[in-house]
């Protein structure tokens, strides 16, 4: 904890992270344009002595990647489309005490208007709150302060969650889009 808040002072990052500490929620994470999102939000929460699983492309999980991965919290996410990844991390939550998830809805380090919306179905199918984490690099800070609760309306949440992200800066501008 104190090794993660000294590393992201001593590279110039702020931390506003005021939500609850929910023993189940998303974490929704934009932008994600680098590789290092992943390192700051994985510093950044640990800071605040919190841990978080992540979504990561099942072709990282090779040996022995994959057992730090795993120790880390790395859950595989196959690359094949129609799998039934939503409904096992619903029931996953389900059977868990305590667990949260750190999802980049963009899905991509490339620039994408389609974000992904699976992390919408988790959260309402689990009745769990999504956490808005924002990493903006114009201004070296992680906030993570407001809830999000579905409404059960997928467009228009995800509309709602776009909005709140824009205006964020990130390492990568023009692979950001809000759109």
């Amino acid at each position: 904890m104190i090794i993660s808040q000294w590393i992201l002072k001593m590279a110039g990052w702020r931390l506003d992270i005021t939500v609850p500490d929910y023993p189940k929620c998303i974490i929704c994470v934009a932008p994600h344009t680098s590789n290092w999102d992943f390192i700051l939000g994985k510093l950044a929460y640990n800071a605040i002595g919190r841990k978080a699983s992540f979504l990561m492309k099942e072709q990282w999980f090779f040996f022995p990647l994959g057992l730090i991965f795993k120790a880390m919290g790395g859950i595989p996410v196959p690359r094949k489309r129609g799998s039934a990844l939503t409904d096992e991390i619903v029931r996953l939550m389900n059977k868990s005490q305590r667990l949260t998830i750190a999802i980049t809805p963009e899905g991509t380090r490339s620039r994408t208007d389609k974000w992904r919306r699976g992390f919408l179905f988790i959260a309402r199918d689990a009745d769990i709150p999504i956490l808005l984490g924002v990493i903006d690099y114009g201004e070296k800070i992680i906030r993570i302060r407001d809830t999000f609760r579905t409404t059960g309306d997928v467009d228009s949440d995800m509309r709602k969650i776009k909005d709140y992200y824009r205006g964020a800066i990130a390492l990568h501008p023009e692979n950001f889009s809000t759109d």
